[in-house]
């Protein structure tokens, strides 16, 4: 079985602070993984997202992979983060930004 490099884009809610001005803050995440399939890298991702998420924030479920063209020595290393304030809630928030229909995608069963 080979082992493949892969990233893993997951998305959170951060919990409602006092002093926050929008109704929501969220993360954009993204980890690499070394995984035998994009399904097993997601897999991963997501089991990380969750101990990730325990502490003051809710993983949204919702989860991005892309095969990397190289390989790369590392697994659950994050590489970028992104905090969005935002009045939507999650389902018009992931509409609004990663699932707008117009994305070139393919969908892994």
């Amino acid at each position: 079985m080979d082992i493949a490099s892969f990233s893993v884009r997951c998305l959170f809610r951060w919990a409602s602070r006092p002093d926050q001005k929008a109704a929501h803050l969220y993360e954009e995440r993204i980890t690499l993984w070394r995984a035998s399939s994009i399904n097993e890298a997601i897999e991963l991702a997501e089991q990380e997202a969750e101990e990730y998420a325990s502490d003051g924030m809710e993983f949204l479920g919702y989860s991005q992979a892309f095969a990397l063209f190289e390989p790369v020595p590392a697994n659950a290393i994050e590489v970028f983060s992104l905090l969005r304030k935002s009045d939507l809630e999650p389902e018009q928030y992931i509409t609004a930004f990663f699932d707008t229909g117009t994305e070139h995608e393919s969908e892994y069963a």
